[in-house]
């Protein structure tokens, strides 16, 4: 299983709102595509399961988010990580990832 007890704790816990980027989506659609990440089944499909089992709430990309990453300092070359950083900054949330490339944005972390 991925993940910590701590990040699996943090995301079924009922005071907890669990937000998706619409970035984080993008990806794996794209990677889905072009080969490097194999589904089970449709993309749309699993995305969907996925999200009401675990009550998600899509996060949309903003201009301020754009803004954002516009004034960050190139730490990490990923564009999907920086957008990703940018969202957290600007809403003031707490990324779960292991990728320790959220942490030189000042981010906050969760794994």
């Amino acid at each position: 299983m991925c993940g910590s007890a701590r990040q699996l704790d943090a995301i079924e816990f009922e005071a907890n709102e669990n937000l998706l980027s619409i970035a984080s989506l993008w990806e794996i659609a794209i990677k889905t595509s072009i080969g490097k990440l194999r589904l089970t089944g449709l993309f749309g499909e699993i995305v969907s399961r996925a999200m009401n089992d675990v009550s998600v709430t899509v996060v949309p990309i903003t201009m301020l988010h754009v803004v954002e990453v516009a004034t960050m300092r190139f730490h990490h070359r990923d564009p999907f990580d920086r957008l990703l950083a940018a969202q957290a900054k600007t809403e003031r949330l707490t990324i779960v990832s292991a990728d320790e490339c959220f942490d030189a944005y000042g981010t906050k972390r969760l794994w």
